[in-house]
């Protein structure tokens, strides 16, 4: 029997994990401890029963002393995998010191988590991106204010707009909720406005989309696609829409394969 101080420790080391990331995969888990899958499941079932942890499919979200942000938590685990090899993609494309914007979606949340340790200026007006650089010592965060969409944790509003108005960053990464022919979409009006300010404030704009989005629109438009400098995407994109996005001149980074540019 595996001796309680060792289980607590361990189970204390996973707690931070997912705390510190937010959401947490299984795999991750287990890689991270050394510990097979089923471990992770029976260490995350206790968590649960003590309210610091909810398991969902493939993994667990931190539900401690945090604030909740349902809407954010139900999208970070939709089509995780893709998500995910799109922010190891993203993540190569930033440099050591760059100033570096990052809005509230979750696969730009992702992306965060892996840039976490990496000397950078991270601007963010997303409460749980935030929340990952702000005891940081290696990174320097500002955090935009403005009004707070409850569900999502990001700020937005003519606050946030005058502030990023201000400001410049050498790079932004922002997600969407869809894209077609006419460009990018979000389900938020005001959420849409910050994202317009943000482009407008960076000298690289690079949208981080999964293959799922494309084809389909939103409720409010954010840009043309020729908007904005980069996707980064999954492989599962079709050659058409492939061929769409290089001919209005953005650049395409496919997850998993090596960028000819």
């Amino acid at each position: 029997m595996t001796p309680p101080m060792v289980t607590d420790e361990r189970r204390g080391q996973l707690l931070e994990l997912v705390r510190v990331r937010g959401f947490a995969s299984l795999p991750e888990l287990s890689k991270e401890l050394a510990v097979s899958e089923s471990t992770v499941r029976r260490d995350l079932e206790h968590l649960e029963e003590q309210g610091l942890a909810r398991r969902t499919h493939g993994g667990a979200f931190y539900t401690g002393q945090s604030p909740e942000f349902p809407h954010f938590k139900d999208r970070q685990v939709a089509q995780w995998d893709k998500k995910r090899a799109i922010a190891r993609k993203a993540a190569e494309l930033i440099e050591d010191g760059d100033t570096l914007l990052l809005d509230g979606g979750s696969t730009t949340y992702e992306v965060a988590q892996l840039l976490v340790g990496r000397p950078l200026q991270v601007v963010t007006n997303s409460m749980p991106v935030a929340n990952l650089f702000a005891s940081r010592t290696d990174s320097d965060l500002v955090l935009i204010g403005g009004n707070v969409h409850k569900r999502s944790g990001v700020t937005i509003g003519p606050y946030a707009n005058t502030m990023l108005r201000g400001i410049n960053v050498r790079r932004a990464i922002i997600s969407v909720a869809a894209l077609n022919d006419r460009g990018f979409y979000n389900s938020n009006v005001l959420q849409v406005e910050t994202q317009q300010a943000m482009i407008e404030a960076a000298d690289e704009t690079i949208v981080v989309a999964d293959s799922t989005k494309f084809g389909h629109s939103s409720l409010a438009h954010v840009c043309p696609l020729g908007e904005v400098d980069r996707m980064v995407v999954d492989n599962e994109i079709t050659e058409d829409w492939r061929s769409k996005i290089v001919a209005a001149g953005v650049k395409l980074s496919l997850a998993g394969e090596t960028d000819n540019g």
